[in-house]
């Protein structure tokens, strides 16, 4: 897929911000001169005002007719997994900062296809390329070699395809009264709504619907100096999940919620550069070496004047760390949270085998996400692990459908069974969740065709039933088919002969000393910080990509953020009745 690309340059040191896209100008004036001093924990008010008017120019291209727009998105109802938002990528100090952002940005394309960006730093201009697409799409050498220089950030997204969604690719470029800045967000702020319309209210205008914007207008009227402290300012107002990498003309800063999230660490090169990203298989593909995470509630500051340095961004509460990162998002080969992936995902299941054992022949996974759980339930059973289905890498963001319809079309182009592993057999299929629990009897459907004797679903997670708030796109909780029906009815939904889940109750036991520092409100519905606001996406309704006009127009397609009262008189008599 020919991917679109946005390329823009904004300079703060000639005064003059330029888009290279048909676009809006606007002038900015010279960038702070104070020099960046060792880390100052008041806030100074300079004399001056500051301007309501829009700090984001208009630097994302003008919407373009999509090629593809008549095709059939392949991932509609076939695609029923929750989906990571981004991933992001901050480097400082290598002469190939861009080049290496751009492989980072490769090992984490598992964290959003649908968009990719990185902004560079050279001679104190930010240079920003995005597009719609692969990483592999959005760049090209001609493109890494618009964007020059020793400090680099990147960012992937997931979302809906549409023609009108490269304005909300990331990262995105401000100029405000001091100088300019970049930013790639990972994350969900619960109280987008009501900082917007506030913003809006003090003449701030909006040119994306996505909550990282109202970030850079919070910086731009902040009057903390120095920049970081900006920051700071900016953040103590924003709740919920937000693991983000800042650049400036002259630094590189991170900064991780209270509450952590979603994750993000920090690493070296062997030349010294830093980098950070959200999972260290992006330090591994491009040679740095992990060396922490970035804390709950921290601001790390990276310059060539002070190194590396660490604030405390706010008092923090217990860590709230997602538990999906060990049961879905994260690469097997990544470490999050301090721990293996893998070793995590092979634990649960060993534990599936243990407390939901069945008479079997073989153990398959749905790939690739239950793989490792697979191999883990096949170790503690003592069955073989066979591939009975085989997944197509090589199927794009769309397909033309034969007009005769073919059952179970959108699942059949992507996993396909393997009739002399299965048929005859009694087969044990580990899958990592069950959201909707439409793919699930479509391969249930399919495994049976191939021959298979008896299917037993064995599922590496917690029914989920209650949205996440935090930077996941999960279905309103009235989809989830855990929060409608028993496991019993799951069963029959789906199809297959038995059905077992990990109970909570043994993934907090193996967390041990841990399970107090991660996130369970997927599976209980009791929210660390509370949605009371902002809402979480219908799936198939409106969704937040290229939205215009008034913040009340997309009210049909969002469900109003519950209260924990809310949740617990609909959502735990269900719990309850599928606790395990």
């Amino acid at each position: 897929m020919a991917a679109s690309a946005n390329i823009s340059t904004l300079s703060s040191s000639s005064g003059l911000s330029k888009s290279i896209s048909k676009s809006h100008s606007f002038y900015l004036n010279q960038p702070e001169k104070n020099p960046f001093s060792k880390p100052v924990f008041h806030h100074q008010k300079p004399q001056f005002t500051i301007s309501s008017k829009n700090p984001i120019s208009e630097f994302f291209s003008k919407k373009k007719s999509d090629p593809e727009e008549n095709f059939v998105p392949y991932f509609s109802d076939d695609d029923d997994k929750p989906r990571e938002e981004c991933g992001v990528v901050g480097i400082f100090g290598d002469p190939e900062a861009s080049r290496l952002c751009y492989l980072a940005l490769h090992a984490l394309q598992h964290r959003g296809q649908e968009g990719a960006g990185i902004v560079a730093v050279n001679n104190n201009v930010l240079q920003s390329v995005t597009g719609v697409g692969l990483v592999s799409d959005v760049f090209n050498e001609s493109k890494l070699s618009q964007l020059p220089g020793d400090m680099a950030i990147g960012h992937v997204r997931y979302s809906t395809a549409g023609s009108s969604m490269l304005k909300n690719v990331q990262p995105f470029v401000a100029g405000y009264r001091f100088g300019s800045v970049g930013v790639a967000h990972n994350g969900n702020l619960v109280n987008y709504r009501a900082l917007r319309h506030m913003l809006e209210d003090n003449g701030s205008i909006f040119n994306t619907s996505s909550d990282t914007e109202v970030v850079l207008h919070l910086i731009a009227i902040s009057k903390a100096r120095p920049f970081f402290l900006r920051i700071v300012d900016a953040c103590e107002k924003l709740e919920g999940a937000y693991s983000m990498v800042f650049v400036t003309e002259d630094k590189l800063v991170a900064v991780r919620d209270p509450h952590g999230f979603r994750p993000l660490v920090m690493g070296r090169r062997s030349n010294g550069a830093v980098v950070f990203a959200s999972e260290t298989c992006a330090l591994d593909l491009i040679e740095a070496t992990y060396k922490r995470e970035v804390n709950p509630g921290e601001v790390l500051v990276v310059d060539k004047k002070d190194g590396v340095q660490s604030l405390c961004l706010l008092p923090h509460p217990e860590p709230k760390q997602c538990i999906f990162e060990h049961i879905y998002f994260a690469l097997p080969n990544s470490v999050v949270f301090g721990r293996s992936v893998y070793n995590s995902r092979h634990a649960f299941g060993e534990i599936l085998a243990t407390e939901a054992p069945v008479n079997c022949d073989v153990v398959i996974a749905v790939p690739d996400s239950g793989v490792v759980a697979a191999l883990g339930y096949a170790a503690k059973a003592g069955v073989p692990f066979q591939q009975g289905l085989i997944r197509s890498h090589y199927v794009g963001r769309t397909f033309i459908e034969p007009s005769q319809k073919i059952r179970d079309f959108g699942v059949k182009l992507k996993l396909s069974p393997v009739r002399g592993v299965l048929e005859g057999k009694r087969v044990v299929v580990v899958d990592d969740s069950i959201v909707r629990g439409t793919t699930s009897s479509k391969i249930v459907r399919l495994i049976k065709e191939a021959g298979a004797k008896e299917v037993h679903m064995r599922i590496a997670s917690p029914p989920i039933i209650a949205s996440c708030y935090y930077g996941v796109d999960t279905p309103s909780s009235e989809e989830l088919i855990s929060n409608r029906m028993s496991v019993e009815e799951i069963r029959e939904f789906i199809g297959c002969d038995s059905l077992a889940f990990l109970s909570i109750d043994s993934l907090k036991k193996m967390l041990a000393g841990d399970s107090q520092t991660f996130c369970y409100a997927c599976f209980s519905g009791k929210y660390p910080v509370m949605p009371r606001e902002i809402k979480v996406k219908k799936v198939g309704d409106f969704l937040d990509d290229g939205l215009n006009g008034p913040m009340d127009s997309i009210d049909g397609g969002w469900v109003k953020g519950p209260t924990n009262i809310d949740i617990e008189k609909e959502i735990d008599p269900m719990y309850k009745q599928n606790k395990i």
